[in-house]
């Protein structure tokens, strides 16, 4: 049975950094939360907070126990997957709201959504907003009913897990085979979709403004464009594995971001943050996000991916883009942890009373 969270004994300033268990063997991309934990934990603390990593693994009573045991006032949600798993993720966010406890970033149906990319890109087309045409059956005889190339990717998993040069084909024919051999290797669900050659730009979001004390709206932050360079011909320009977790790779040190754009690109970067504002709305963001845009040769944008909670490493591309804004880590925190407060709460229920007025006390720190 779920206990909900009582108001008596709680540690004022206590916060809880809830993140995915790391098994010592894990692969570079689940390790990188560790990294997150490490700088998050260390900004609350020269924010005046005592903050107290709490590992998530498939034993959610022994979370719920840990999470009850230390009465924060609230919950930095730092959880990219469970067990090795992106499609657990909600399952972070649903813990929190049985518990009654106050978290960073997206909510429970928000998460859920944007790390099922069908269903992400399935509320997309349907709100008129352009994503590459996909499907994600492929049976052995049939063809995609839109011309290639295409990329084959998988439904739950990100950081880009499963995606390397092979990823992309010109036959369809080789899309059933393709899927099977993904699906043997890395487990889970995969689909196809038509791979959009050109540009690639990551737009990040943070809740509030850049007018001190400004609740309850979004900033697109400087949008930044990732550039292959020195690609050989026949190698796919493309974000895959290697590049953002093989150091030892021509694709971790070629593929550089930037900030600074020629005048001309102004329209294109001004679509893109309107299209990534429309998507933070959309799909009900909180506290920071990011939407990830290939962009055609004709200029026309097509969202590849919305991330709600994505990473806030020193080294992810959101530090970086919140530190061209003029942003340091504490001052995105801020900013997060503002917007959490401002989210509306459900009535108090049973040892749910006096739930804001903690969050409020706490927040004061700062």
């Amino acid at each position: 049975m779920i206990i909900p969270m009582k108001p008596r004994r709680r540690r004022p300033g206590r916060v809880a950094l809830l993140h995915g268990a790391v098994a010592p063997d894990a692969a570079p991309d689940e390790q990188d939360v560790l990294v997150e934990v490490e700088t998050i934990g260390r900004t609350l603390a020269d924010l005046g907070y005592a903050p107290v990593p709490v590992p998530l693994s498939l034993d959610l009573d022994a979370a719920r126990r840990r999470l009850l045991d230390l009465r924060p006032s609230f919950v930095f949600n730092l959880v990219e997957s469970i067990d090795g798993k992106g499609r657990l993720i909600h399952l972070a966010p649903a813990l929190l709201d049985s518990l009654g406890l106050p978290y960073t970033g997206a909510g429970t149906e928000a998460v859920f959504l944007t790390s099922n990319k069908l269903l992400t890109k399935r509320l997309l087309a349907e709100a008129g907003i352009d994503t590459p045409a996909w499907v994600d059956d492929v049976p052995p005889e049939a063809c995609p009913p839109f011309p290639g190339p295409y990329i084959v990717k998988s439904v739950w998993e990100d950081a880009s897990i499963g995606i390397d040069d092979d990823s992309i084909v010109n036959d369809p024919r080789r899309l059933p085979g393709l899927i099977r051999r993904r699906r043997r290797r890395f487990g889970g669900e995969w689909f196809a979709e038509r791979f959009i050659d050109g540009r690639e730009f990551n737009l990040a979001l943070l809740a509030g403004g850049p007018e001190e004390g400004a609740v309850g709206g979004v900033e697109v932050l400087p949008p930044a464009e990732m550039r292959f360079i020195g690609f050989p011909p026949g190698k796919p320009r493309i974000l895959d594995y290697a590049a953002k977790w093989d150091p030892d790779s021509f694709a971790y040190h070629n593929t550089v971001r930037r900030f600074d754009f020629p005048d001309a690109d102004r329209p294109l970067l001004a679509h893109l943050a309107a299209i990534a504002k429309d998507c933070w709305h959309r799909f009900g963001l909180r506290g920071y996000a990011r939407v990830d845009f290939r962009v055609d040769a004709a200029g026309r944008p097509w969202v590849l991916e919305v991330n709600a909670n994505p990473c806030i490493s020193p080294d992810a591309g959101f530090a970086a883009a919140a530190a061209c804004a003029g942003l340091d880590l504490p001052a995105v925190i801020r900013r997060i942890l503002a917007d959490m407060a401002a989210v509306p709460q459900p009535a108090p229920a049973r040892g749910r009373a006096g739930r804001i007025k903690g969050v409020e006390a706490a927040l004061a720190v700062t």
